[in-house]
């Protein structure tokens, strides 16, 4: 088994070493599964886990106060599962793939969703909100309205101008809470082979300071994930935007015009930020190995093989 995995791409966490070291372990867990869409919810799993990254526990808080999270995961056989907008669920990725293999659907939503993790075993009601992610919403002064004065009060918070111009930065800068982690963008995500069949999948505790019940690229699929039997990617970034050109789509494209692995990643984000002028960033991985690319200024990845 061959397990790619990426800690999300944006500004550089004050503490890259202990982020690594969850990453590695990631990896290796997902190595010792029995099969690629075993490996990529085994090597997803701890970093859900992690508050270090934004997904699960730690996730990004929305206008509400709530943490909603999303994922999608994809096998080589084009069968995909898909589940967004998640209160109190850490384990998003495993309610992706009860959709995947449990569910003749693709996609289920907000608190059908929840319904159906509880129904399959995935942990619900946890509490998601970590101390720096509780006081960092609190010290925004957040909106008690409707979604119009929701809507105005994010409008200088949210994305903070910084994915368009391409610099990676995310609503209050890198580390900016106490988990040495560059908050927001760091999305997780995982790739993986073993020779003959390929699954990619996605996690995510969205973005700060967005409207109650937006949901971004991560669990749409072609967005924030894709898987042929050329190969799988999964990109984390800016979401608006990686939705608008279907990032990981894009990368897996390339595959499948016989580009290698790092040349996709590279071509895909090149063109991404051409496109769009903003940020993002993409793990690939083929049957002759694994490659990455992003334009921000950090994005951690770690590979294993068994």
């Amino acid at each position: 088994m061959r397990v790619v995995v990426h800690g999300g791409a944006g500004g550089a966490p004050d503490a890259p070493a202990p982020r690594q070291e969850t990453l590695d372990r990631a990896a290796e867990r997902g190595a010792d599964a029995e099969t690629p869409l075993d490996a990529v919810e085994a090597a997803l799993e701890p970093l859900e886990s992690s508050p270090r990254f934004n997904a699960g526990v730690g996730g990004a808080v929305q206008s509400d106060g709530v943490v909603r999270t999303d994922a999608g995961v994809m096998t080589s056989d084009r069968e995909v599962g898909a589940a967004c907008s998640m209160p109190g669920v850490e384990r998003a990725a495993s309610v992706a793939r009860v959709v995947h293999s449990e569910t003749p659907h693709v996609f289920v939503s907000g608190e059908h969703a929840v319904d159906l993790a509880d129904e399959f075993g995935v942990e619900t009601g946890v509490d998601l909100l970590t101390d720096a992610t509780r006081e960092r919403y609190e010290s925004e002064d957040p909106p008690r309205g409707g979604p119009r004065e929701h809507l105005d009060w994010l409008a200088t918070r949210f994305g903070s101008g910084s994915d368009r111009a391409g610099g990676g930065l995310n609503n209050g800068g890198a580390g900016g809470d106490d988990s040495g982690r560059a908050p927001d963008h760091d999305t997780v995500g995982a790739v993986a082979s073993d020779g003959e069949r390929f699954a990619a999948a996605t996690s995510t505790g969205g973005r700060s300071f967005a409207l109650a019940g937006r949901v971004g690229d991560v669990p749409q699929v072609g967005s924030g994930f894709f898987c042929t039997e050329a190969g799988g990617a999964s990109a984390t970034g800016a979401g608006e935007d990686i939705a608008r050109v279907t990032l990981s789509r894009r990368a897996v494209g390339y595959l499948e015009d016989g580009l290698g692995a790092q040349a996709a990643a590279d071509k895909a984000i090149e063109e991404f930020e051409a496109i769009t002028g903003s940020s993002a960033g993409v793990i690939v991985l083929n049957e002759a190995g694994a490659g990455s690319a992003f334009n921000t200024e950090e994005m951690q990845t770690s590979i294993v093989s068994a």
